[in-house]
């Protein structure tokens, strides 16, 4: 899996590819290569490693024709190399292909081809798929793409080319992003927008069983059948230069700093001219379908999963029901209690994660209503949940997410509250309360962003350490699960969070002189026992940075750093304690060196389980 990007038209293909590849390395990657019609046939070129790995060695032999398809790719099967890189060819080089997901059935498909004398080469799944074509093309590619998804299993995005039909392109999606960029006399595919965006604002976004067929002339949808099917054009309307760092040394920094303007954007119009009430008109649940919710499992993954373990709190805090959180990928394993009396929302920034959206169609087949939370418009979650809130984050390009997660918090304050004020579990002067703290975040995470030197200097602190951990309390503790995911997940150093009262039950013992502890205390009912659990770890000889409320100048005694935050409600302050966080993983990632946007051996959209 990673980046999927085509064109067919009439200009020169590689540089087109090569491109649009660029546009796709926020996803993360380890190889990378395209395939072209040449005046001499079907070549491949492709290469372990970055994309200027792949660039250098087209230097010396370019491929040339104006159809091709390019990926880059992130190791499922078989470890990254040259051989493992995407596209793959059929034994005779006749067929090439490119492929984002898993073929599940491909062990049992490869010993079928075997036995008809099949060679294979890579350690690929993907490989199986180019042979199949081969075996079933008897003169027309689409009805060979059509035969082969029959046979295959699994998730699948996938572009073919054959020799045999030098003039199209033959796409197909199942369980794995893919769109159709329509030009003036070419036409492109991509893995998603901005690989394209350069070119063409008119796109189709493919379903699940959705076929292309690209000609330079035009684009033909239809299903696995062969049915033609009718799809309108989707205009993007986001610029080209949202993509773009805009002076910033990474993404990560760029997209940490859009904070105040994806809080503003996303609050938008969902709060009343009067600033006292909830406008959710996307929630097309009436009263009494809202009324009759039991219970809600809240379903994602990672960062996501970390806004949801907050949102368990706002929404039964807020509306007084009871809330389960639950990591997607265990989700269906574990046979949960879903009653047409549930309402379970998935989270997920891309929406498209493999194993959330494995979790909605779960509880979909169990008769629950889904809501879901995503930043992207036309995705596959947003597409199958009964209800959508679309975080207005923008693209998101770095790996490790920060706007979209604290987006993710901003869209369940939302929800939270409007439950509450449609149960009428909260007073409504008690809810006008909570929109006016809430709109008071852009400009208090600004006034964050303003310290953040602070921050930068004791991370180049941390930074020389090997081990550290976060500890906090209720809302506390969830933000710290999410600020240690963050600091291991781009500094590679080695952190931890715990539930500060559960350190005495075993975790102290990893407590030693000189051990970095980032301690949480911004919960005005658990602050003092937040306080006796920092001097636990104090007196074992750890180096604590502290983060409170302004004007809490009692932890000052406890602590040796201490960074405060600007006062909001108890609830309201997991979307400001993250961002220092945030900065803290940001600024130890860039003192150890390391490649902030692109961390090692992860993704930015996981499509595969």
């Amino acid at each position: 899996m990673c980046g999927i990007v085509g064109y067919i038209g009439h200009r020169d293909s590689q540089p087109i590819l090569i491109e649009g590849l660029k546009k796709l390395e926020y996803r993360g990657y380890d190889s990378a290569g395209i395939a072209v019609h040449t005046s001499e046939g079907l070549k491949v070129s492709k290469a372990k490693g970055r994309l200027a790995i792949l660039e250098e060695q087209l230097e010396g032999a370019a491929l040339n024709g104006t159809i091709g398809i390019g990926h880059t790719r992130w190791a499922t099967h078989g470890k990254p190399s040259d051989v493992n890189s995407h596209p793959h060819q059929d034994m005779s080089g006749d067929f090439t292909i490119v492929h984002n997901g898993i073929i599940e059935n491909y062990v049992t498909l490869k010993e079928e081809l075997a036995a008809k004398g099949h060679t294979f080469t890579s350690e690929t799944d993907t490989e199986v798929i180019a042979h199949l074509l081969a075996d079933e093309y008897d003169g027309d590619l689409v009805q060979a793409v059509q035969r082969a998804v029959k046979r295959m299993k699994g998730a699948y995005a996938l572009a073919a080319l054959t020799k045999h039909e030098p003039d199209k392109i033959v796409t197909v999606r199942y369980a794995s992003p893919l769109i159709i960029g329509v030009g003036e006399g070419e036409n492109f595919i991509a893995s998603d927008i901005p690989a394209i965006l350069e070119h063409t604002r008119d796109v189709y976004i493919l379903n699940d069983g959705d076929m292309a067929v690209l000609t330079s002339n035009g684009v033909e949808l239809m299903d696995v059948e062969g049915k033609a099917i009718s799809r309108e054009i989707y205009k993007v309307e986001w610029d080209i230069v949202t993509a773009e760092k805009a002076g910033y040394d990474h993404f990560m920094l760029k997209e940490i700093y859009e904070q105040p303007k994806a809080y503003r954007d996303t609050m938008g119009s969902r709060i009343s001219a009067d600033h006292k009430q909830i406008v959710l008109e996307e929630v097309q649940m009436t009263k009494e379908q809202i009324q009759d919710i039991h219970n809600i499992h809240i379903v994602a993954c990672g960062t996501a999963y970390h806004a949801g373990l907050v949102g368990k709190t706002v929404i039964e805090s807020l509306a007084r029901i009871p809330v389960e959180t639950d990591v997607a990928s265990e989700y269906r394993y574990r046979n949960p209690i879903i009653t047409p009396n549930t309402l379970v929302i998935v989270v997920s920034q891309s929406g498209e994660t493999a194993d959330t959206l494995a979790a909605l169609r779960e509880a979909k087949r169990c008769g629950a209503r889904v809501l879901a939370i995503t930043n992207v418009v036309g995705s596959s979650v947003a597409r199958e949940a009964d209800d959508v809130i679309v975080t207005w984050a923008g693209p998101e390009i770095a790996v490790a997410s920060t706007k979209a997660y604290t987006s993710q918090l901003i869209a369940f304050y939302l929800l939270g509250l409007y439950l509450a004020q449609t149960l009428e579990t909260q007073e409504a002067g008690a809810i006008a309360d909570v929109i006016q703290a809430l709109e008071k975040l852009p400009e208090q995470v600004e006034a964050i962003l303003a310290e953040a030197e602070v921050v930068r200097d004791y991370a180049e602190r941390i930074s020389k350490h090997e081990h550290l951990f976060f500890i906090g309390r209720g809302l506390d503790f969830n933000v710290a699960q999410e600020g240690s995911l963050k600091l291991k997940e781009i500094s590679y150093i080695h952190s931890e969070a715990y539930a500060a009262g559960e350190l005495k039950h075993g975790t102290l013992a990893l407590i030693e002189e000189g051990t970095p502890v980032i301690a949480l205390a911004t919960q005005e009912m658990l602050f003092e026992k937040t306080v006796s659990n920092i001097k636990e770890v104090a007196a074992r000889g750890a180096s604590v940075m502290g983060l409170a409320i302004e004007g809490d100048d009692e932890l000052k005694k406890s602590v040796d750093e201490l960074f405060t935050i600007p006062k909001t409600l108890p609830l309201l302050t997991p979307a400001l304690s993250v961002v220092p966080l945030q900065l803290l993983s940001y600024y130890a990632s860039l003192a150890r060196g390391n490649d902030v946007d692109k961390p090692r051996n992860l993704a930015k959209s996981v499509t595969v389980e």
